[in-house]
Formats: structure tokens, sequence, C-alpha cells
């Protein structure tokens, strides 16, 4: 009986860990892809380059492919990039992260290789 305890906290324990917020994110790994708070899917841009702090979704582009705002201060592998409108973006390994306007409910991923350029993020 004793075993069994321990066991369940240790499952229980580990169920959290993973469905925890990355901290100043707002987003998570759930069924090992990235999602944001809602529980929608998260998505790179194969034309963004790593590191550069730039996105290269704007305008139109960024109407279909919404980007992912930070929540609070981003920890490392997040950081935080600025927008060409000045707004504020979250990158996930120095890549702008997005969501995709035609996924309309949680674990939808409509958007995965979407012309061979829009990814799901796996964790």
């Amino acid at each position: 009986m004793r075993l069994l305890a321990t066991s369940l906290i240790a499952l229980a324990c580990a169920g959290t860990s993973l469905g925890a917020f990355a901290q100043g994110a707002g987003v998570k790994a759930m069924n090992g892809i990235l999602t944001d708070s809602k529980g929608m899917t998260v998505y790179t841009f194969d034309k963004d380059a790593a590191n550069s702090g730039k996105s290269a979704c704007n305008g139109p582009c960024a109407k279909l492919w919404p980007p992912v705002m930070p929540m609070g201060t981003p920890a490392a592998p997040y950081s935080s990039i600025t927008r060409e409108d000045g707004s504020a973006q979250l990158a996930y390994e120095g890549k702008p992260l997005y969501l995709y306007e035609k996924d309309q409910k949680p674990g939808d991923r409509d958007g995965d290789n979407f012309k061979d350029v829009w990814h799901v993020v796996k964790q």
C-alpha cells in the first residue's frame, strides 16, 4: 500500500511539472507540443532567423499567424523580440512564436507544415 501511495504521488508530481507554464512565457508543453495559455498550438516560421531578434511575418502574414505575446519576463530557453510595430513577441530558442488563425480549438494543428515553412514546436 505504501508503494502504491508513493507511486501515485510521483506520478502526480511528474504530471504537474510537464504541464506547468514556462516561467514568464505563458506557454507550456502539452502532449509533446508547445501551446499557449488557452491550449492553442504554437508554431515557428522557417523564414525567421534564430536569434536575429526579428520576425519575418508582419502585416497580412501576422493576421493569419498572430504572434504569441510574452507574459512577464521570459526565462531561457524563451526570450522576447520587438516586432516591426513595436510590440513584444515571445521566442523559443531564438525563433519567434506564432498561433494559426485557422486553428479553432485547443489541440488543432492545421498550420503544421503549412507551405512547408510553418511548424509545430515540439518539446
